[in-house]
């Protein structure tokens, strides 16, 4: 065991793997979303065991020397990192944080023809390494980069899927919350489509224990729950990541808790609705493309589309939302 990797022996809670051996994670990547990602899988107790790896040595080995060191205070069993892929050997779930970074002022989809080119170099071996593993993609244009990464991998379809809107959505319930005064635990509603730019609040399907948010009437702020403010919601919800990369450079906390959150449905087999981006066939029409919308996941990874009713207005910026990805993918040779 190398320097990056330090065991502990206390009992731990974590699920096991497909064959029943002590689970593992792997996480690709260790700059800021990777590292977060990997610390937040430690102190949920995600898996027995959580590897870094990255191109670059000695900062994946002092992530995850960092990380290691303080085990002894949680249920997390192993972490190691190294820049060999062989790391990942027998992983259950590989989360791909590797990417170019997005600067101020960019859109994720600037981001495509660079990250998709970094995992034609890391997804074959990954893919020898760990060929029954769950494939999470994390980098961005994520929707982008899962679509290509299927067919890069030729793995089954609920093999490869993308983190989505799952933080989108977190961060839409926020919102909701702070309007209404009301637990984010007792608001259901979805972000759909791409995560970035044209995602769509599916406002017609939203709730609040059980009463239409569109019902809702009076807010915290004395006004009434309508059109104009949650408007403003989703416009606050695509604009949270270019501001938070505007004022510190990077999101990374709360993606790394929601990525967190789609590896312990996998692991756990939670059979829980999370808005991944897996591929979509006929889902309201609209085919042939990786987008988020709500998605049963569990242990075999991406299970059946809800297909949730939609206005004629939602289902046609959805539409548009699809066409703009796959675009963007054939613009790649995909």
């Amino acid at each position: 065991m190398s320097d990056a990797a330090i065991t502990n022996t206390a009992e731990g809670s974590y699920p096991t793997g497909k064959s029943g051996r002590p689970s593992k994670v792997a996480i690709i990547g260790a700059g800021a979303v990777g590292s977060t990602l990997a610390y937040a899988c430690v102190t949920k107790g995600v898996a027995r065991e959580i590897v870094l790896q990255d191109i670059a040595k000695e900062k994946v080995e002092a992530e995850a020397l960092d990380i290691a060191q303080g085990i002894q205070f949680t249920s997390a069993g192993a972490v190691s990192g190294s820049d060999d892929p062989e790391i990942c050997r027998g992983a259950d779930v590989i989360a791909i944080t590797a990417g170019a970074k997005q600067k101020p002022g960019q859109s994720r989809l600037d981001l495509a023809g660079a990250t998709v080119g970094i995992m034609e170099k890391i997804l074959p071996k990954l893919v020898e390494v760990a060929p029954h593993a769950i494939f999470l993609l994390v980098a961005n244009p994520v929707d982008v980069v899962t679509y290509c990464a299927r067919k890069i991998t030729g793995l089954p379809d609920n093999q490869v899927f993308g983190s989505g809107t799952v933080l989108d959505t977190a961060r839409m319930r926020y919102l909701v919350s702070l309007e209404t005064g009301t637990a984010t635990q007792n608001i259901h509603g979805y972000i759909a489509g791409e995560h970035g730019d044209s995602e769509v609040a599916l406002w017609s399907s939203c709730e609040i224990g059980g009463v239409p948010v569109t019902q809702w009437g009076r807010t915290l702020d004395g006004g009434i729950f309508d059109q104009a403010k949650r408007d403003r919601i989703a416009y606050d919800v695509v604009r949270s990541a270019y501001r938070i990369i505007e004022g510190k450079g990077v999101t990374n906390y709360a993606v790394g808790l929601a990525v967190q959150k789609i590896i312990s449905a996998v692991l756990n087999d939670e059979q829980r609705v999370l808005t991944i981006s897996p591929l979509l066939e006929n889902w309201h029409g609209i085919s042939d493309v990786c987008m988020a919308v709500p998605t049963i996941v569990g242990r075999e990874g991406a299970g059946r589309r809800l297909e949730l009713p939609l206005t004629l207005d939602e289902r046609d910026r959805l539409t548009a939302s699809a066409q703009r990805l796959r675009e963007v993918a054939r613009g790649l040779g995909y």
